[in-house]
C-alpha cells in the first residue's frame, strides 16, 4: 500500500487543520492507520490511530483536540486537529500496517509510511 499525507500548513494558535492520508490499493480496509509526528530534534511520536475493522481509536495526549477517522470507500484516513498549539508544530506522518486488532503506538511496527506533511503553529 502507498500512502500520501496532505493538509499541512501554517496556522495560528487556536486554529484548526485537517490532515488526510490517502492510500492506494484495494485492501486498505485491512490496515490499521496511525498518525505520528516528529518535531525538530525530537523522536517520532504517536499521535492517534484507528483500527481496521471496528474503527476503534487511540490517542496520545492530544485527545479532546484531535480526532482520527477513516472512510474506507475513499481509501482515506483523516486527522482533524483543533485548538492547535505551538508545540503541535511538527512533520506529521501517516503509517499503515495489517494489524489484526487495535492500533500500535511504536513507529517500528509499521511498514508503510507516507511522506509527511509539515504543520506549523504560530503563537
Amino acid at each position: 500500500v502507498q500512502l500520501q499525507a496532505t493538509g499541512g500548513g501554517l496556522v495560528q494558535a487556536g486554529g484548526s487543520l485537517r490532515l488526510s492520508c490517502a492510500a492506494s490499493g484495494r485492501t486498505f480496509s485491512s490496515y490499521a492507520v496511525a498518525w505520528f509526528r516528529q518535531a525538530p530534534g525530537k523522536e517520532r511520536e504517536f499521535v492517534a490511530g484507528i483500527s481496521r475493522d471496528d474503527f476503534s481509536t487511540s490517542y496520545a495526549d492530544v485527545k479532546g483536540r484531535f480526532t482520527v477517522s477513516r472512510d474506507n470507500a475513499k481509501n482515506t484516513v483523516y486527522l482533524q486537529m483543533n485548538s492547535l498549539k505551538p508545540e503541535d508544530t511538527a512533520v506529521y506522518y501517516c503509517a499503515a500496517e495489517r494489524l489484526q486488532f487495535g492500533v500500535h503506538r511504536i513507529p517500528g511496527e509499521y511498514h508503510y509510511w507516507g511522506q509527511g506533511t509539515l504543520v506549523t503553529v504560530s503563537s
